[in-house]
């Protein structure tokens, strides 16, 4: 019996996470159960998320499958960028200098700021009326 060997990550970005799961493949990548390129319309979002893959040069060695949940499509693709980034280095410790030099192991920290009682929203007050 043949064992597969899976390396699986976890990324987040805003409000979005993403569970990454790696496996040596043909480069077939599966975002919740859909099509890559279905799932990810924007052009952008897919050449961020490929990020990881073209620094290491590993662009058709992985199968790639994310369960992403949360946020707008562009946060998805943040978190999807650092999950994958995280499994490439548990799979082979020799991708980590590269994936940090790029700065691809690094956690965006921007989150969505808390609405405070007493105001409109996080910083909006409400409007003052003199009488």
């Amino acid at each position: 019996m043949v064992e597969v060997v899976k390396y699986g990550a976890t990324g987040r970005r805003k409000s979005a996470i993403a569970r990454v799961t790696i496996s040596p493949g043909t480069g077939q990548i599966k975002v919740n159960k859909r099509n890559f390129e279905d799932y990810f319309q924007r052009e952008t979002d897919r050449i961020v998320i490929l990020q990881p893959l073209n620094t290491t040069n590993t662009l058709n060695k992985f199968d790639i499958t994310v369960k992403v949940t949360g946020g707008g499509s562009t946060g998805q693709a943040g978190a999807f960028r650092l999950g994958l980034a995280r499994a490439l280095t548990l799979c082979d410790a020799d991708n980590k200098s590269p994936l940090k030099k790029a700065d691809l192991l690094r956690r965006d920290p921007r989150m969505k700021e808390r609405k405070k009682p007493g105001q409109k929203g996080a910083r909006r007050k409400f409007q003052w009326v003199k009488r």
